[in-house]
């Protein structure tokens, strides 16, 4: 158990777990980011970005002060969860869960990555509803959104598969270049109409008071 509370949040789907982003799994998960297993094409929005750093040092390095950044910044309106996508007891991607506005508003954004080896085979829409689930029946969201390129058919396929509805369009930067992207939304009635019944969750409790949540 971490003294961080949350390191040991649990969401578990019969497909996959999700885990707290130790930094023991870190180091499990560093040679895929290494590899350069967790680009993609087409690829994401620059955040920025550490996926596309050519040196697989700097890579590394870059990926993991961002998620140390995400774990020490947090206040009850701006926080990021950071999620290793565990399957069969082998870490394969990360998720991300965004909390901007939470406590005013209780919206939240996902961001997620998976290696290239495991793509394709239903795993994305898998670890979105976990996150999903714990964004919901966790912490008491009120709608979730999210956002990915034009061309992004993997992200965008997820978000119709699971109910979001079109929300817009807005322009980011991809590589550096400008980048029409498509916006979605998923409000919690719709959420509620769809839910799944074989998602369990532990160690929220005490997450939501480290993130200093009132309750919704």
């Amino acid at each position: 158990m971490s003294l961080y509370p949350p390191l040991n949040v649990r969401i578990v789907t019969p497909r996959l777990e999700l885990h707290g982003a130790s930094d023991e799994l870190l180091e499990r998960l560093a040679p895929l980011v290494r590899a350069g297993k967790a680009d993609s094409d087409p690829a994401p929005y620059d955040d920025p970005f550490w996926a596309y750093e050519p040196d697989p040092d700097v890579r590394v390095n870059k990926w993991l002060q961002g998620i140390w950044r995400g774990r020490g910044t947090v206040t009850p309106d701006r926080w990021r969860l950071h999620f290793v996508v565990m399957v069969d007891g082998e870490p394969v991607g990360m998720q991300d869960l965004i909390g901007g506005e939470f406590d005013t508003f209780g919206t939240v954004e996902t961001f997620s990555w998976l290696s290239s080896d495991v793509r394709s085979n239903g795993l994305g829409t898998e670890m979105r509803s976990a996150i999903l689930h714990l964004a919901f029946e966790g912490l008491g969201a009120s709608e979730a959104g999210s956002e990915a390129g034009m061309g992004n058919v993997g992200s965008n396929g997820v978000s119709e598969r699971l109910g979001y509805e079109r929300n817009g369009t807005s322009w980011a930067t991809c590589d550096g270049k400008p980048d029409l992207g498509q916006r979605w939304r998923l409000l919690r009635a719709v959420w509620e109409a769809n839910r799944r019944d074989d998602i369990s969750m532990s160690g929220i409790d005490e997450c939501r008071a480290t993130l200093g949540l009132s309750r919704r």
